[in-house]
């Protein structure tokens, strides 16, 4: 029998172009604004050939100015548009950083209701691809401290296909990391996508004696780690955050307690990080369901370095995963 939804193999930067091209053929009051997003086709081409398909006044090129731009795409999402704004690296965001937290995650509750921000901030992301410390880094855990925003990790080609018009039908502000360093890397997808549900974190394997919590780059290290971790004999389990504020808990608390051993995968600093409040809430909450510490697995903190082979060093590695995973599994 014929299959009713086949696969195709796409690379993420097509997954995430075609996300985008749906987006704005849904509904007209999408637009993307951005630096370079128009004529030059995105710093990254995801939005190349979009000017020409949809006009100026859906895909606007913006000045330098991530402040404004971001600003006056909250004040479009206010008088009732749905504006998707790229900012073109995450590094570069810490320059709207007040107008996203002062005014787009804060405006719901300061006008006691009454005001919502339907904004989608979409920012590349994470280390691989030679940048440097000015175009680098892995700063999720900035975003996923506030409260007034959602805050999604696209781990995967089928999340950088879905997750986008999933989170244009939020009436609130969602902040999108899209990670630059797997822009190239081909994989197998449903040519008609699944409705990615940006509420709950997604076990893409299950396992029994370890839960492997990551997200981002992450994912993919880890399903390879747990692959060849099978081979020793070590049954691992895969979870994919996705969504970093607000925190599917009830997904990774429920896994840890079948496995009783959890390490927590990210490429962001150690310190006061995503895996520093996934390992407090599984020792408040399941400490009694442990066989051994929660571990984290996480970048070197320094400023992420340009050789090719320092870059590498400075985030965790699927070697590393299998290294650590092995070490805890020999320790108990």
């Amino acid at each position: 029998m014929k299959n009713q939804n086949p696969t195709l193999s796409i690379t993420y930067r097509e997954a995430l172009k075609k996300g985008l091209r749906e987006a704005l053929q849904n509904d007209e009051n999408v637009f993307l604004m951005g630096e370079d997003v128009g004529r030059y086709g995105g710093a990254f081409a995801v939005s190349k050939g979009l000017l020409q398909e949809f006009g100026e006044e859906r895909i606007m090129d913006v000045p330098l100015s991530e402040s404004g731009f971001v600003g006056a795409g909250i004040g479009a999402a206010i008088a009732g548009m749905k504006p998707i704004i790229e900012v073109m690296t995450v590094n570069f965001s810490l320059l709207a950083m007040d107008q996203i937290v002062n005014n787009a995650a804060t405006l719901l509750h300061m006008s006691g209701g009454q005001l919502n921000v339907p904004i989608v901030i979409r920012m590349g992301c994470g280390i691989g691809r030679q940048l440097a410390a000015q175009h680098s880094h892995s700063w999720e855990p900035f975003y996923a401290h506030i409260p007034g925003l959602t805050v999604l990790s696209v781990g995967t080609h089928e999340d950088a296909r879905g997750m986008l018009n999933a989170s244009l039908k939020s009436p609130d502000p969602v902040i999108i990391f899209e990670y630059t360093s797997m822009l190239n890397m081909e994989k197998e997808v449903l040519e008609r996508p699944n409705t990615v549900d940006i509420t709950k974190a997604k076990i893409l394997k299950e396992g029994k004696d370890i839960t492997i919590i990551t997200y981002g780059t992450g994912v993919y290290k880890s399903l390879e780690a747990a692959s060849e971790l099978a081979s020793m004999g070590i049954d691992a389990e895969v979870i994919d955050l996705r969504v970093l504020r607000p925190l599917d808990e009830i997904t990774f608390l429920k896994s840890v307690s079948k496995t009783h051993r959890a390490i927590i995968v990210e490429d962001a600093w150690k310190s006061v990080s995503l895996s520093s409040e996934i390992s407090a809430r599984i020792m408040e909450k399941i400490f009694y369901d442990l066989d051994a510490p929660v571990q984290r697995l996480c970048g070197v903190e320094v400023p992420i370095p340009y050789p090719a082979h320092l870059e590498e060093a400075s985030v965790p590695q699927k070697k590393d995963i299998v290294n650590a995973i092995k070490k805890m599994m020999q320790h108990d």
